[in-house]
């Protein structure tokens, strides 16, 4: 009885995190906030056409059958569920301490430089202006992660689940591998806490951040307003200024596109400002560009969970062989010349 109450508890607190709490990426407020953003979205392009603003006919539109009673929408709940419950408890162990990266990084600039002064500023300009810096650090090391996932082919391997939906719902955002996780988590704790350590350092003081459930404020700002709807079918951008600022939900579905001229473009998660400096940004059109998703050229990718858990291991192994035995090769080459030399005659 103990451990079924030990798992009844475990599985009703993540329940709670997951829907009831502020902070999270998928709480019950959020949802509902996109869900508004949505309903108003489509009642205005109704109202452009001219055509009739009925309630029925609004919630098909933005839960259409196509999508909805996808093989790969019924693949993203069992993502959730999986990476949720499980995968959340086996890897928390393997995370870096934020605590302990911003503390070393302090202690290491105060043993180098020497001790700041502690700040005079108010209170509340110090915590905006963490609050700030934390975001935006939060901001580099998803685009750093994100590139890098696009870029090295053992990451890729992994990160390339996320990309095998074929049709996105919020719910994709789960469909993310363990390994991918494990490495977007710790890379975030290494930018993130890197910033905390330089803004205490250069405060002279323990500062924090505006946050709710441990969440930094403006990033939970932003999934209310609509993050969510980057995981959706409905087209909204950002034009001109915004849209090189901003990364709005054409954006992100713009990234998830098998079309070659969008791969490796719109790395970022809420501003599209890292892109814009660092060279992968894509601002979409303004109309629809009738976009496919996937990453095997004909949309039929694999949406079982037991091949996309399993197959990305496989597939990355392979890489690593082939490295090794390419160093093998260059190894021999290097050592034969110098074989194959005569001897020296003394």
């Amino acid at each position: 009885m103990d451990a079924v109450s030990t798992v009844v508890s475990y599985v009703l607190d993540r329940l709670n995190s997951l829907f009831l709490g502020p902070g999270s990426e998928i709480s019950l407020t959020s949802l509902g906030c996109a869900l508004a953003v949505a309903l108003v979205f489509l009642a205005v392009r109704h109202y452009r056409r001219r055509r009739r603003m009925r309630l029925k006919v609004l919630l098909r539109a933005l839960f259409p059958r196509r999508i909805t009673r996808h093989p790969s929408t019924l693949l993203d709940l069992g993502y959730l569920f999986v990476n949720v419950f499980l995968f959340g408890a086996i890897f928390g162990w393997a995370l870096l301490s934020y605590q302990w990266v911003s503390n070393g990084v302090t202690g290491l600039l105060t043993a180098n430089v020497g001790a700041v002064a502690p700040s005079t500023l108010p209170d509340l300009a110090v915590r905006a202006i963490v609050t700030v810096c934390l975001f935006l650090a939060y901001e580099l090391g998803y685009w750093v992660h994100h590139y890098l996932c696009h870029r090295v082919p053992f990451l890729w391997e992994f990160h390339k689940v996320h990309h095998s939906a074929n049709v996105l719902t919020p719910l994709t955002v789960f469909r993310v591998h363990p390994v991918d996780t494990w490495l977007f988590a710790n890379l975030l704790v290494l930018f993130v806490g890197t910033a905390n350590g330089l803004a205490n350092y250069a405060f002279g003081i323990t500062a924090y951040q505006y946050a709710l459930s441990d969440t930094n404020i403006i990033l939970v700002v932003f999934v209310h307003a609509y993050i969510h709807l980057q995981h959706s079918h409905l087209w909204i951008t950002f034009r001109g200024w915004a849209g090189r600022v901003f990364m709005s939900p054409a954006h992100h579905q713009v990234h998830h596109s098998n079309n070659p001229v969008h791969f490796n473009k719109n790395l970022g998660s809420c501003l599209s400002l890292w892109d814009w400096l660092f060279g992968t940004l894509y601002v979409p059109a303004k109309h629809s560009e009738n976009l496919r998703f996937g990453v095997a050229p004909d949309g039929r990718d694999e949406q079982t969970i037991t091949a996309l858990y399993i197959t990305p291991v496989v597939d990355a192994a392979r890489h690593v062989t082939a490295l090794a035995g390419a160093h093998d090769e260059n190894a021999a080459e290097r050592a034969a010349p110098a074989a194959s030399e005569p001897a020296l005659r003394i």
